[in-house]
C-alpha cells in the first residue's frame, strides 16, 4: 500500500543550528530579560560552587587532629546556610524572569506558523493532511519550550560549574585533580553526543509515523458517515494500525538504544569518581590533605557529575525537541508559489469590470487546463461559464481569486493586472458562493459573519432572511446560536449553500462569484435563491459557473466550455438558435426535468 505524503518529508533534515537560529529573534526581543536571568544564573553557581569551599572549612573547624581546642564554628555554618538559600534564590529568580521569553517565544512561532500555512498556495493544501500538519506544531511548540529552558538553564550552568569546579581544584590541589574530572566530563560529552546522533534516526521515525498515524484517525473519524455506510470500521482500525506497528518498533528501537547509552554514561561517571576518590584518600592517608578537602573534593564530585547525569538527559531531550521543531520549521520552510510583488498596489475597485485576456493554465505539464481563454465581464453585467466536467470552469475562479498564477495571458480588474496587487485587497474585493460549502464548527451566527466579523447583528439577519434562511432559523430551538458541527454536517447541504449566500450577501462587494452555487437546493429552493441572486447581483458584475442552465438564462453572455476553451458565446436565446453544444444541453436537462416530473 503506497503511504500517505507528510507534510514535510522524512528524509529532510534541518540543520540544528539553522533551527537554533530561527528562534535567535525571538530572544533578542527580551534581551534584557535573557541578560538578568544569565546575571542570575552566574550567581546562582557561583553560590552553590562556594558550598562545598564552605563544608571543608567546617569538617577542618572541627577536626581535633587539626586543632587543639574544637569550637562550634557559628559563623561558618550559618555562610553555608546563607550560600544554599542565595543558589536556590537566584535559581528561582532566573526562572521567574526567563518565563514570560519561553512562552512568548512559543506562541510567535506558532502564530508564524499559522500564518504561513494561511499563505501557502492551495496546491500545498491539496496535498497536505492535516492529522499530521497539526500534530507537528503541537510537537515542535513544546519542543521550544523544552529547548530554551533547558539549553539557557541547564547545558549553559551545567558547563559553568564544571569549569569553576576544575579551576578550585587545579588551584587548590595537584593537577591530576583538575584533569582526571576534565577528562571525564570531555569523554562522557563525547560518548553522549555520538550515541545520542545516532539514536536520533528513530526518534524521527517515531515523530514521521506518529504524524501518519493522527492524520490517519482524523481523516477516518471526519469521514465517520462514510466508514459506517460501507461497514469499514475494521479496515480504518487496521490502516490505523499499519502506522502504529512501525511506530512501535521504532519506539522499542528507540529505547533498548536509551539504555545502552544510559549504562556508557553510568561507566565512564564511575571511572572518573573512583579515581578522584582513589586520589583524595591516598592524600589524606599521606597526610597532604585534611578531611575537610576529603569531603570537598566529594562534595564537587557529586555537584559535578550529578548534573553532568542529567546534562545527558537534557542533551537527548534538546535533541528530540530539535528533531520534533525540524518538521514544524520544515513548513516555515515551504516556497510560497504565489506571493505579492514587493511594490504591489491595493486593488482599485471602481466599476467592477473583469477581463480574462487569452489566459492559458495547466496545474502539471502533462495536461493543459484552460487554452487562450478571453472574454470580458463589463461592469454590473453577469456572464455565465457551463460546460461538461473537467472543462476548466472552476479553475477560472481559482485564477480570479488568484490561488495560482497563470502561465500567459492576464486577468484584469478595472484595468489593473492581479498579479500587481495584494491578494488581500483582491480577496476583499470579490465575494463568492462555492460549490462546496464547508462550514467552522461554530454557530449559524458567526459562519454567516464570518465574511465581515465587525457586522452589526440586524446586518447579519438581513442577510440570512435575503438567502431565504429566516425561516429554517427560527424552527430551530437555538436559532441563530445553533452549532453547525464539523464541517457543517449538522445542517443539510441546501442550508449549508444558503449560508453560503448569506455570507456573500453580508459581504457585498462588487463582484460576485457563484460556483454551481444551487447544485444543493431543490427546485422550489433553487427558485427563491435565484430571485434573492437578482436582487443581490443588481448593479455587480457577476461571474456565474453553472451546470443547471435553468439557473442562466437572464446571463448577458453565456460561455460554453469545453476541453480548456470556449467554444460557443452568445445570449441563452442566440445559442440556442445556434443548435451546437449548449442547445444540446439545454435539450438533454429539458428531457431530464420531464422525466423527473412524471
Amino acid at each position: 500500500m503506497r503511504p500517505a505524503s507528510d507534510s514535510v518529508p522524512s528524509g529532510r533534515k534541518r540543520n540544528d543550528w539553522k533551527t537554533i537560529r530561527t528562534l535567535l529573534p525571538y530572544l533578542w526581543e527580551f534581551r534584557t530579560r535573557v541578560v538578568i536571568a544569565l546575571i542570575c544564573l552566574v550567581l546562582a553557581k557561583v553560590a552553590i560552587v562556594g558550598v562545598p569551599l564552605m563544608l571543608k572549612a567546617i569538617v577542618d573547624a572541627l577536626d581535633p587532629s587539626q586543632v587543639d581546642i574544637v569550637t562550634l564554628p557559628l559563623f561558618l555554618v550559618l555562610g553555608y546556610g546563607l550560600l544554599r538559600i542565595v543558589s536556590v534564590l537566584f535559581g528561582e529568580l532566573r526562572d521567574a524572569v526567563f518565563a514570560k521569553v519561553t512562552q512568548r517565544s512559543v506562541r510567535r512561532v506558532a502564530l508564524q506558523v499559522f500564518r504561513h500555512l494561511h499563505a501557502l498556495s492551495l496546491s500545498f493544501h491539496l496535498d497536505r493532511q492535516t492529522g499530521g500538519v497539526s500534530r507537528d506544531i503541537e510537537r515542535g511548540s513544546r519542543g521550544i519550550s523544552f529547548l530554551l529552558s533547558f539549553l539557557v538553564f541547564n547545558i549553559l550552568p551545567t558547563l559553568v560549574e564544571i569549569t569553576l569546579i576544575a579551576l578550585i581544584l587545579f588551584s587548590n590541589y595537584n593537577i591530576w585533580f583538575a584533569l582526571v574530572p576534565f577528562a571525564t566530563a570531555v569523554v562522557y560529552i563525547a560518548f553522549t553526543l555520538i550515541v545520542t546522533e545516532w539514536r536520533m534516526k528513530y526518534r524521527r521515525k517515531m515523530n514521521e509515523m506518529d504524524s501518519r498515524a493522527n492524520t490517519r484517525a482524523i481523516d477516518s473519524l471526519i469521514n465517520f458517515e462514510t466508514v459506517k455506510y460501507f461497514g469499514n470500521e475494521e479496515y480504518e482500525a487496521h490502516r490505523y494500525d499499519e502506522n502504529l506497528q512501525v511506530w512501535e518498533r521504532a519506539a522499542v528501537k528507540n529505547q533498548t538504544s536509551l539504555a545502552s547509552l544510559n549504562v556508557g554514561q553510568g561507566v565512564i561517571i564511575a571511572v572518573g569518581i573512583t579515581i578522584l576518590m582513589l586520589l583524595a584518600s591516598q592524600g589524606v592517608a599521606d597526610g597532604e590533605l585534611t578531611l575537610g578537602d576529603l569531603v570537598l573534593v566529594n562534595a564537587y564530585l557529586l555537584q559535578m557529575f550529578i548534573p553532568m547525569n542529567f546534562l545527558g538527559f537534557v542533551y537527548r531531550e534538546i535533541k528530540h525537541s530539535l528533531v520534533d521543531m525540524e518538521r514544524m520549521f520544515g513548513i516555515l520552510d515551504e516556497h510560497r508559489a504565489v506571493e505579492d510583488k514587493s511594490d504591489a498596489k491595493v486593488l482599485e475597485v471602481t466599476n467592477g469590470e473583469v477581463c480574462f485576456e487569452h489566459v492559458a493554465f495547466s496545474y502539471n505539464d502533462s495536461r493543459q487546463i484552460l487554452n487562450d481563454i478571453d472574454f470580458t465581464i463589463p461592469p454590473g453585467q453577469k456572464v455565465a461559464v457551463v460546460g461538461g466536467s473537467g472543462g476548466g470552469k472552476s479553475t477560472l475562479v481559482r485564477l480570479l481569486f488568484r490561488f495560482y498564477d497563470v502561465q500567459s495571458g492576464s486577468i484584469k480588474i478595472d484595468g489593473q493586472d492581479i498579479r500587481d496587487v495584494t491578494q488581500q485587497s483582491l480577496r476583499e474585493s470579490i465575494g463568492i458562493v462555492p460549490q462546496d460549502t464547508v462550514l467552522f464548527n461554530d454557530t449559524i451566527y458567526y459562519n454567516i459573519a464570518y465574511a465581515k466579523p465587525d457586522a452589526t447583528q440586524e446586518a447579519v439577519e438581513h442577510a440570512a432572511e435575503m438567502a431565504h434562511l429566516k425561516d429554517f432559523i427560527n424552527s430551530l430551538p437555538d436559532g441563530y446560536d445553533t452549532v453547525v458541527g464539523e464541517r457543517g454536517l449538522k445542517v443539510s447541504g441546501g442550508e449549508k449553500q444558503r449560508i453560503a449566500i448569506a455570507r456573500a450577501i453580508l459581504k457585498n462587494p462588487r463582484i460576485l462569484v457563484f460556483d454551481e452555487a444551487t447544485s444543493a437546493l431543490d427546485s422550489e429552493s433553487e427558485k427563491a435563491i435565484l430571485s434573492a441572486f437578482s436582487e443581490v447581483a443588481t448593479d455587480h458584475t457577476t461571474l456565474v459557473i453553472a451546470h443547471r442552465l435553468s439557473t442562466i438564462i437572464d446571463a448577458d453572455q453565456i460561455l460554453v466550455m469545453d476541453k480548456g476553451e470556449i467554444v460557443e458565446r452568445g445570449t441563452h436565446r442566440e445559442l440556442l438558435e445556434g443548435g451546437d453544444v449548449y442547445a444540446r444541453m439545454w435539450a438533454l436537462q429539458q428531457e431530464q426535468q420531464r422525466s423527473e416530473t412524471h
